[in-house]
């Protein structure tokens, strides 16, 4: 049984270590089970980013749909923000890093919790999704927002345009502001 633990920082957030099974052929790892998260909804999409070495991704955040990341290849760092308001963990942030050598480890993420990484090293991240791509859901704040305050690896990361134009948390007009629903 994996170990699977909600994280204190941030409510809702659990991360999951899966037990390794190996021999001289490789590992096998069941990286996801629904019945882990309590109160998870069925995961019905797939996806998979391959990113090199400096790469930062986010932060991206969605009122309705919850993600599942998992690192089967190289590092990530992995920075997570509670953006709901209302949260008995509101405004907090869970870093962590990811990826065969930090534990195998996979993150359950649910709406309104922001969520970023920084390519430590070439990377693959595959993330579960219980929600079709939606474009009016994929929201994203300031990855270098001061009042969010991650210090990221690397000093002059590669960033997308739509990354680099997100707005800080303080800006968000009140509709795109996730709520705490408990």
């Amino acid at each position: 049984m994996p170990n699977i633990e909600e994280s204190p920082t941030v409510r809702g957030v659990y991360v999951v270590t899966p037990d390794v099974h190996g021999d001289e052929r490789g590992v096998f790892i069941e990286t996801w089970r629904r019945e882990w998260v309590p109160g998870s909804r069925d995961m019905v999409q797939a996806n998979r980013a391959d990113r090199q070495a400096g790469c930062l991704v986010g932060f991206h955040y969605h009122l309705k749909q919850a993600d599942y990341w998992y690192v089967p290849f190289g590092t990530a760092f992995v920075a997570l923000a509670d953006l709901r308001e209302g949260s008995p963990t509101g405004g907090s942030v869970l870093t962590l890093e990811m990826g065969p050598e930090h534990g195998h480890q996979g993150v359950y993420i649910p709406p309104g919790v922001a969520h970023g990484f920084y390519s430590v090293s070439d990377m693959t991240i595959t993330y579960l999704v219980d929600g079709y791509y939606n474009p009016d859901d994929e929201l994203g704040v300031a990855w270098d927002d001061p009042d969010l305050a991650v210090v990221w690896p690397g000093s002059d990361p590669i960033l997308s345009g739509r990354d680099q134009a997100n707005p800080r948390r303080a800006d968000l007009s009140p509709e795109l502001r996730p709520r705490w629903t408990g």
